[in-house]
């Protein structure tokens, strides 16, 4: 079970009695949402096997007909959904090699867990991924392939396509996460500048049968763009690609290895990445076994069991991470004020991902910053928290998973001489909640479905 570590210090942050409440509901349903989503019980509990037939959703698959079954796969969860996926078929599987984020701690006896770089790919993340195709390629008609895919997959699976190097999609990435794209945006631009993803694995692993199951960090589920869909159809295309460059102004420097293969994609002269009608995808399995809506859900029902009225607000929430840390606030006040859209004592869940984009020279993440802008908003309210956590438990460049405010925050930080408008301009939200003890340690959490908030009103 996941915990929040500094969980008691949070709450004795509240300074009130109501304060103090607020906190402890809001971070007990932040650890419900994290916990309803690990990766190795979501695997054990979606996949049964009876006799010879393994069932998953609605699927069945026996067996006794495959000669082999292989593994693949990667993502920050890919560890632990390869130790529920021995705990399920054990012996059945022949071999397999998934790419894990370095430090990882998950044991499996058959798959070999490869460490690999995260959110900036390396060289052992490119190791690893050939060692995929090696494997896939090898696969016949009458083997079996499962994909276990998760959010941080794009980074972990790297395998430049054609000549481009990996220091400069390592560039691209960067500027890229810096820049404000949407994680769909980035994908695209990853899928064209890639060997394995937007569809070509399963591409590779054709004639075989590929069963992917899916641990989702993209808002809405499209499954062309979680890790960049390695055996799903590409919908998005070399031309969708530079123009994502260039709304980013990000074009005109791009590595003219990737702006090569990017225009040369454009023109026709490179194959694009496997559509829907390639003949590959007829024997291609997609499963999506956990995502933000089960930990929002999650979050909604341990608030819903202390006794307030509860509201799913959203699961699909996106823009930029200040925006909605105010939205988050006025939100607050108002079912404060008027008991809108939800009568006290109330809690609010939203779920999504928002995007930073980076001016400042200061440390955060996106949660930090959402925390951070509803501050203001939030003066002299009391029993109302917001707080945000990153369900993989590391957000961005920070060992923090997120932060939480309340009514005092704005108090507290000007007796530390804490202006939150200049933190903010400077994108450092770390340091501010730093300052005050308010940031959410919970450690890697092993799995990762996007972002929660939680709004909480007494």
């Amino acid at each position: 079970m996941i915990r929040i570590k500094n969980k008691l210090e949070l709450i004795n942050n509240g300074e009130t009695k109501l304060n103090k409440k607020a906190r402890e509901l809001a971070l007990a349903s932040l650890e419900a949402a994290v916990n309803v989503v690990n990766p190795r019980q979501l695997i054990e509990s979606r996949l049964s096997l009876k006799n010879s037939v393994l069932n998953v959703d609605g699927h069945s698959f026996d067996l006794d007909k495959f000669s082999n079954i292989y593994v693949v796969g990667g993502g920050k969860a890919s560890g632990s959904m390869a130790e529920g996926l021995e705990q399920v078929l054990g012996s059945r599987i022949a071999s397999g090699l998934v790419n894990v984020p370095h430090g990882t701690k998950n044991k499996t006896s058959v798959i070999e867990l490869h460490g690999a770089s995260h959110p900036v790919p390396d060289e052992a993340g490119v190791e690893g991924t050939r060692c995929m195709l090696k494997m896939v390629d090898d696969a016949e008609d009458d083997d079996l392939v499962i994909c276990l895919i998760s959010g941080g997959g794009s980074s972990l699976m790297p395998l430049p396509r054609d000549a481009i190097l990996l220091s400069d999609k390592r560039a691209i990435t960067n500027a890229l996460l810096k820049s404000g794209a949407t994680i769909n945006e980035i994908n695209t631009v990853r899928k064209h500048i890639s060997d394995f993803k937007g569809g070509w694995l399963a591409k590779k692993a054709y004639p075989a049968t590929v069963l992917n199951l899916i641990l989702s960090d993209v808002v809405g589920d499209p499954l062309d763009f979680i890790a960049s869909g390695p055996t799903v159809p590409d919908s998005t295309t070399f031309v969708d690609a530079v123009d994502v460059l260039k709304k980013y102004s990000l074009w005109a420097e791009a590595p003219s290895s990737i702006a090569k293969v990017l225009k040369d994609g454009a023109k026709g002269l490179t194959p694009e990445t496997p559509k829907a009608d390639d003949k590959a995808f007829r024997k291609v399995y997609n499963v999506v076994v956990g995502n933000n809506r089960f930990s929002s859900l999650a979050a909604c029902e341990q608030l819903h069991s202390k006794g307030l009225n509860t509201l799913l607000l959203t699961s699909t929430m996106e823009g930029e991470a200040r925006q909605v840390g105010i939205l988050l606030a006025s939100i607050a006040r108002e079912v404060s004020v008027s008991g809108n859209p939800v009568p006290k004592p109330a809690a609010i869940v939203v779920g999504g991902e928002t995007t930073v984009t980076v001016t400042g020279k200061g440390l955060g993440g996106r949660n930090q910053e959402i925390s951070l802008a509803a501050v203001s908003k939030l003066n002299g309210l009391d029993g109302v928290v917001v707080a945000s956590l990153s369900t993989d438990g590391i957000e961005g460049p920070t060992d923090a998973a997120g932060a939480i405010a309340d009514g005092k925050t704005l108090a507290r930080a000007r007796e530390e001489g804490l202006a939150p408008e200049g933190f903010l301009a400077e994108n450092d939200s770390y340091h501010f909640f730093s300052e005050l003890g308010d940031l959410i340690f919970t450690g890697p959490t092993g799995t990762n479905v996007n972002d929660i908030s939680v709004i909480v009103v007494l």
